[in-house]
């Protein structure tokens, strides 16, 4: 069995083919993730609706239907509602910041990024989801449960 089949699955979505390429690649490099790529919003969310996704990389400046659409599109689908995504782009105007926040994106990677940022940024907000699964967080107040009241001496 491949390591990557239970891996969390990151959509990466760019229309530049190049940004794709290097995101990918470093990905696969310092990580285990499982990556699909997309070029377009319209390919974006056609993937969410297809595939089990755990976040996405989104560039907001894409021809036709930018990243902000896309995401506002995704937003409105129920299985989209607390999809992790992180925009990935040129663009630091504020408008631009505010909208994102408002379309509760998880975080913001300007271009050009260092891979290092990109890693860490990811596993930071995937580990947010697994501490946010309701799964996750049972366990975790059955533990606080067993904690003797005070804590250790």
């Amino acid at each position: 069995m491949n390591d990557k089949e239970n891996a969390p699955t990151i959509l990466i979505v760019d229309d530049d083919e190049m940004m794709l390429q290097m995101a990918e690649t470093i990905l696969h490099k310092y990580t285990k993730y499982r990556t699909l790529r997309a070029n377009s919003g319209l390919q974006c969310i056609d993937r969410v609706q297809q595939e089990k996704i755990d976040l996405i990389l989104l560039d907001i400046q894409m021809p036709g239907m930018n990243g902000l659409k896309t995401l506002e599109l995704i937003r409105k689908r129920e299985d989209g509602k607390n999809l992790p995504v992180i925009f990935l782009t040129a663009s630091s105007d504020r408008d631009t910041v505010v909208k994102a926040g408002l379309l509760k994106a998880a975080n913001y990677i300007k271009k050009p990024f260092l891979p290092q940022d990109l890693v860490d940024r990811v596993n930071n907000v995937l580990a947010n989801k697994l501490l946010s699964d309701p799964a996750i967080t049972g366990v975790l107040d059955n533990l606080d449960a067993l904690m003797p009241q005070g804590g250790a001496k």
